[in-house]
């Protein structure tokens, strides 16, 4: 039986697009089941955040997360436009969200049918691998969700019958998310035990193996 896994994930997040690689690579290897779970930004969830945080914060996460992309090969550029609509001069978080609201909830509907992880992987790099500008226009995200085996224009439709459905799955994400022990995403969490960033899957892949898991088609 496979060993399930929740991994909270953020459109927003260069490290949550960054942990793809690595969550592509351990379901391919081991028994593994990830169900990805879309939760909104912290920009949103705490939009006084970035006015709070250190000023190196910012500047740090963009030094870092490239050099992580540059030396495991995955093309990487922030978004354009960014998935958040904020002012960078003020640090104000726009009320309106459009951006935001549909891809976490397009994510929220791919759960529902035991497709988002798929979908994302599809989806995050119109956004994060620098071969897109305006990845908002046009059928980008159409494009690569039909990849994916989803029908964009019939998760967008059944989100516009029923947004408050998808925001209650994401409201359950993220108070799950909370109950892990870690606020940041990405976080895997096995066995309600928490594993924070694109960098701690080596971690949980040996929580897991010391429980038993077996790489795929592995004898028992």
């Amino acid at each position: 039986m496979a060993f399930p896994v929740d991994l909270f994930f953020s459109f927003r997040s260069p490290y949550s697009y960054l942990a793809l690689t690595g969550t592509r690579r351990m379901v391919g290897t081991y028994d593994v089941e990830v169900t990805l779970r879309p939760v909104y930004p912290l920009a949103v969830r705490v939009p006084s955040f970035f006015k709070s945080a250190n000023p190196q914060f910012a500047k740090y996460v963009v030094l870092d997360s490239r050099r992580v992309a540059q030396r495991d090969g995955i093309p990487f550029r922030f978004p354009r436009p960014d998935p958040i609509v904020q002012d960078m001069t003020t640090l104000d978080v726009a009320a309106e969200q459009p951006y935001i609201h549909r891809l976490t909830r397009l994510a929220a509907a791919a759960q529902l049918e035991g497709r988002s992880l798929a979908f994302t992987q599809a989806i995050a790099p119109v956004l994060w691998d620098g071969s897109i500008k305006g990845w908002n226009e046009g059928d980008h995200l159409a494009r690569a969700a039909r990849a994916a085996g989803v029908d964009l224009a019939a998760l967008d439709a059944a989100i516009s019958t029923d947004p408050d459905r998808y925001e209650r799955i994401i409201a359950d994400n993220e108070r799950d998310h909370a109950a892990s022990g870690h606020w940041g995403v990405p976080t895997f969490v096995f066995e309600g035990e928490p594993f924070f960033g694109q960098d701690r899957i080596d971690l949980l892949i040996w929580r897991m193996e010391s429980k038993g898991l077996k790489r795929r088609g592995a004898s028992t």
